[in-house]
């Protein structure tokens, strides 16, 4: 087990690097010069080269990457050229936000994709079988920004029963913070929840035509015991596997529902830093959604081991 997970965190470690450079060289074919947006107006040439100076920008590229490279592995993602903040301290600040959306997107997702899914596998080629594929499709098919902005018209205009958009800290207001959450999480979970209910419907499928199902009901067993039991139990490995995926995926940021619910998250950060030209904002917040996702994988790498008992056995 451990030296498959050293194995794994050796091999994010090149993919890590190389999704660093291809970020990097990707900014700078960015048109426009982040030097003229911070000298304002009047941009003096005095100015304009000391800026550049400060920020290594006359640097050759190969050098401009290794010292960001190697400040950015002793913790330091460089200063935001649009507030003059350290990046690290951005990105610690819209975290908490983003991790809150991921979750609370998770649990709609699970809610509503686990239970579907079991039941149209159940019930295969039934009417409720039907329905739920057409749900799953709808859910796939429906722009989150057209869902996000008919929720906020029905939930939140009409009825006044949520927030139209904002956010506030859990920990100032836990309440106001899940209110102002529940529809982009909605939203978002809505989309997720449609994979996760055709993983889960195949995964049933499978079992429940395996012999030791089949066995399990020649024995008398409750159909719920069946199912539960014998079917879900060993249908959960892909499920949690996905899952694990899945949320990495939200951990990127989630644009267009940010944006429509004005929610300060990685997603919104990002698309100010590009808008601004804010390359080490940028640089910053893809690294750490990288890392976070390339994490999600290696969880589900572990997982996968850990939950299957003849992979354990063939290592």
């Amino acid at each position: 087990m451990y030296v498959f997970i050293a194995r794994r965190l050796l091999l994010a470690i090149p993919t890590l690097l190389i999704i660093s450079l291809f970020v990097f060289s990707l900014q700078k074919l960015l048109p426009g010069d982040p030097v003229l947006v911070m000298a304002g107006e009047e941009r003096d040439p005095a100015l304009l080269e000391l800026l550049r100076e400060k920020y290594h920008l006359n640097d050759p590229i190969p050098m401009q990457y290794a010292a960001w490279i190697g400040n950015a592995v002793q913790g330091d993602l460089g200063i935001s050229l649009r507030t003059n903040q350290p990046v690290v301290d951005l990105i610690a600040e819209k975290l908490p936000v983003t991790l809150q959306l991921a979750l609370m997107s998770m649990s709609f997702a699970l809610l509503i994709g686990i239970p579907l899914g079991v039941l149209a596998a159940v019930k295969k080629n039934t009417f409720l079988d039907y329905l739920t594929s057409v749900l799953a499709l709808s859910g796939l098919s429906v722009p989150n920004f057209w869902l996000g902005i008919m929720l906020i018209l029905l939930v939140s205009v009409k009825l006044g029963w949520l927030p139209a958009s904002g956010y506030q800290p859990f920990f100032v207001d836990p309440l106001l913070s899940l209110k102002t959450m529940l529809m982009p999480s909605f939203v978002l979970g809505n989309a997720l929840a449609a994979s996760m209910m055709r993983h889960t419907r195949s995964a049933m499928i499978g079992v429940l035509s395996s012999d030791y199902v089949r066995t399990a009901r020649a024995k008398g067993l409750s159909e719920r015991a069946v199912i539960l039991s014998h079917g879900f139990r060993n249908a959960v490995l892909p499920i949690v596997t996905l899952s694990a995926l899945l949320f990495g995926e939200l951990l990127a940021g989630a644009v267009l529902t940010e944006q429509i619910f004005t929610i300060p998250g990685f997603g919104k950060l990002i698309v100010d830093a590009v808008f601004t030209r804010d390359y080490a904002v940028v640089q910053g917040v893809v690294l750490c959604t990288a890392i976070g996702f390339i994490g999600m994988n290696l969880l589900a790498d572990v997982l996968y081991v850990v939950l299957n008992p003849r992979m354990r056995a063939s290592m």
